[in-house]
């Protein structure tokens, strides 16, 4: 009687589990990629929304002499009528954050400036916190408050 081996087809159990690890490996660095496009993205629309804002004020400025004062627009369902009226064209949604939907930093300046006759706001700073730095747009760690900035004054 002689034993004889049997051609057997298939994988061993070994080559399976490399076959596994190198999906894992290449899933884990599309899923890397795919999450670093869509920050890229959000940060994008953040400058966007900061250069039409910024177009509204000065166009507010052009028209009025002075820029609006911080409770002018610093909240977007309280003041929408002030927004609808003196930023015609303007999107609101254009004054959030598109991850955290809080306003955009906006400060007028001087300090405690409120556009009355002899103390009208004659510059203001706009930010936004930008994902690019790693640490995400609303990480209360993060010693940077204005990673974009837009600064004019009349």
């Amino acid at each position: 009687m002689s034993l004889r081996l049997r051609n057997k087809s298939g994988f061993t159990i070994i080559e399976l589990l490399i076959v596994i690890v190198v999906i894992g490996i290449l899933a884990g660095l599309v899923l890397n990629v795919f999450t670093g496009i869509q920050e890229d993205g959000r940060d994008a629309e953040r400058k966007t929304d900061l250069e039409a804002v910024e177009g509204h004020l000065e166009a507010f400025a052009a028209k009025n002499g002075y820029y609006p004062a911080d409770g002018d627009i610093d909240d977007v369902t309280a003041d929408a009528t002030f927004i609808a009226t003196n930023f015609e064209g303007l999107d609101t949604d254009a004054l959030l954050d598109p991850t955290s939907l809080d306003e955009y930093d906006y400060t007028a300046s001087p300090a405690s400036c409120d556009n009355t006759a002899g103390n009208e706001c004659s510059g203001y700073t706009l930010c936004a916190d930008l994902e690019e730095d790693g640490r995400g747009a609303d990480d209360p760690e993060s010693p940077v408050l204005c990673d974009e900035q837009r600064t004019s004054n009349i």
